[in-house]
């Protein structure tokens, strides 16, 4: 059977989810076909695939388009080893022994430094990923320039949506959605305070900051 997953255009790590779901799916001597606009999202799939037992290779079909060909083998169990190389695009969420939650705190509503641009990019994209994860955190944290992803406009509230359906507990600083006159809309979770937020951290086994 073959499966094809269109990749063109995602941000990393959306075509390395995508590929893991199709290869959950796909089961044993399937083929399947990413498509893919960039080289780094050629050796993430390729990476991720290869660590469950699949042959894969890769071509060039264009100028900046590129397709990824995964066979899994007869006796391959769905998925592999897959949540292993995940964990590599998943901002430390290894599955060893913690005592306490995991948490996710955002200070920022663009992940890194350079260009702005990107960086919204990245955190949309981080964020989706976070919905993405078999382990969810308990709950998330925004405060500062973050406090501007819980409000209404924000690119990421489908998914903040989502994780507060599945349980997660989104959490917003009053103090900074007054700063930013953003109090009112106000579209996912609670607003919450700095002792809180402060306690909350304290209380964490792990905390994840993009």
């Amino acid at each position: 059977m073959k499966f094809t997953v269109d990749a063109m255009g995602d941000a990393c790590p959306i075509p390395v989810i995508k590929t893991k779901k199709a290869l959950g799916e796909a089961g044993e001597n399937a083929e399947i076909e990413v498509l893919v606009d960039n080289e780094t999202a050629v050796k993430n799939v390729t990476k991720m695939a290869q660590s469950t037992g699949a042959e894969v290779s890769s071509e060039k079909i264009a100028e900046g388009q590129y397709r990824v060909l995964i066979q899994t083998g007869a006796g391959q169990q769905s998925g592999g080893n897959a949540d292993n190389a995940q964990e590599e695009f998943s901002c430390d969420c290894g599955k060893e022994s913690i005592s306490g939650d995991t948490i996710v705190v955002v200070s920022s509503d663009k992940m890194g430094e350079g260009a702005d641009e990107l960086g919204h990019i990245l955190m949309k994209s981080f964020l989706f990923a976070v919905t993405q994860l078999e382990t969810l955190p308990a709950k998330m944290v925004f405060y500062n320039g973050g406090a501007k992803l819980t409000v209404e406009g924000s690119p990421a509230l489908e998914d903040l949506k989502s994780l507060e359906e599945q349980g997660v507990e989104i959490m917003t600083c009053g103090t900074c959605l007054d700063y930013y006159g953003l109090k009112e809309k106000l579209a996912v979770g609670t607003v919450t305070n700095m002792y809180s937020i402060v306690e909350t951290m304290q209380q964490a086994g792990r905390v994840i900051r993009p």
